[in-house]
């Protein structure tokens, strides 16, 4: 197999894995379901008129064809890790080659740029698929499902899979702080806008339980004023921002406190925390210990920190990007070299010890293996 220096292997992918293995999610699971934004997006982004799109150098210059792979990341991403651990598929929805036996392995509705309420990612120009629309998306997919398999056989499908939600992070970085005083910002200060938030992704949840998911992943954000994209705008001597920082530190209790609500009223845990905050900032303030040397300059980019505008085929490249933790100046694109990687995970109800990954060379979808040398 090639070397695992090529591959995407982001430290939030390597927590979901561990908290996979952990709670055994992945016995039983037969198909996987992806929602939310860019960190997830697996192809949908290139079938829309949007300028959020990865399919031009250098998103996937460490793929073994050194081509964008229509992920935003230098190879791989979250699903495509997940997905190799469960043994399944997750075909983006907007593919036009997913129908008849290929439906049942799942699907990815996630769109780079959106976020919890519909007016995030608004700059992106005229369209992406918001968290409203993947939903419906969903309800399509298990029609298309149904005529394949039955009802009876969809539904046991749906609850047995596996899910993935990853949003929030964008509804701070491209809407409430994206320009001074935005429009969400002259209408909530930050404490309400984060109740707001909270109070509007509940409700996507109930919808997606009501559409019978009953096993799901729900990500919390990572240490948003700390991403090239941020130092560059609002940084202070090379510091995080702190209004960013306490935008994270605000909203991620708070999801975890509806999460326990939602299983409360469900009756049973059926959706499961992931905590990155912590692990994402041990990652920022040491590098080296992940085998990079920089983890506040992006290595394409424009600007201070390469963290002004998308990275594209005319932006600045680092000579070395194995040396960089960031490819890009968003936090949609993390990549590690090393075969090692401690990590620690928080669960809903419990705190686990930090645990060691040993990443595995082709890890990923089998569409994306087909070019994998042996």
């Amino acid at each position: 197999m090639a070397s695992s220096s090529v591959y995407t292997s982001c430290l939030i992918s390597v927590l979901f894995v561990l908290t996979l293995e952990t709670l055994a999610l992945q016995a039983d699971a037969r198909a996987f379901f992806a929602f939310g934004d860019s960190l997830v997006d697996s192809g949908n982004n290139n079938y829309l008129a949007t300028t959020a799109r990865p399919d031009a150098p250098p998103y996937g210059i460490d793929y073994p064809t050194h081509q964008p792979t229509r992920r935003f990341s230098n190879g791989l991403n979250i699903p495509d890790l997940i997905c190799e651990q469960i043994g399944s598929e997750s075909p983006f929805y907007l593919d036009p080659s997913l129908k008849g036996q290929k439906l049942l392995s799942g699907a990815n509705f996630a769109s780079a740029g959106i976020g919890i309420p519909n007016d995030t990612g608004i700059q992106f120009v005229i369209k992406y698929i918001r968290m409203h629309r993947q939903l419906e998306y969903f309800q399509q997919y298990q029609k298309r499902v149904q005529a394949l398999i039955g009802a009876d056989q969809t539904e046991r499908l749906v609850s047995e899979a596996l899910v993935l939600i990853t949003v929030g992070g964008n509804d701070f970085v491209n809407n409430y702080y994206l320009v001074p005083f935005s429009a969400r910002s002259r209408q909530y200060s930050l404490p309400d806008y984060v109740k707001y938030l909270i109070s509007e992704y509940r409700k996507l949840l109930m919808k997606l339980y009501q559409l019978g998911a009953r096993r799901v992943l729900v990500t919390g954000t990572g240490p948003l004023g700390c991403v090239p994209a941020e130092l560059a705008i609002r940084g202070t001597n090379g510091g995080c921002s702190a209004e960013l920082q306490r935008a994270a530190s605000l909203y991620n209790p708070q999801l975890v406190e509806m999460l326990n609500e939602v299983n409360g009223k469900i009756g049973r845990d059926v959706i499961i925390g992931v905590n990155t905050q912590q692990m994402n900032l041990d990652f920022v303030n040491d590098p080296e210990a992940f085998g990079f040397t920089k983890s506040k300059i992006a290595c394409c980019g424009q600007g201070p920190y390469n963290g002004i505008g998308l990275c594209t085929s005319l932006s600045n490249l680092c000579p070395n990007h194995n040396l960089y933790a960031f490819l890009g100046s968003i936090p949609s694109i993390r990549k590690g070299k090393q075969n090692h990687y401690a990590t620690d995970y928080d669960r809903l109800h419990s705190v686990h010890e930090p645990h060691e990954f040993e990443q595995h060379p082709g890890l990923g979808c089998q569409d994306l293996m087909r070019n994998i040398p042996s």
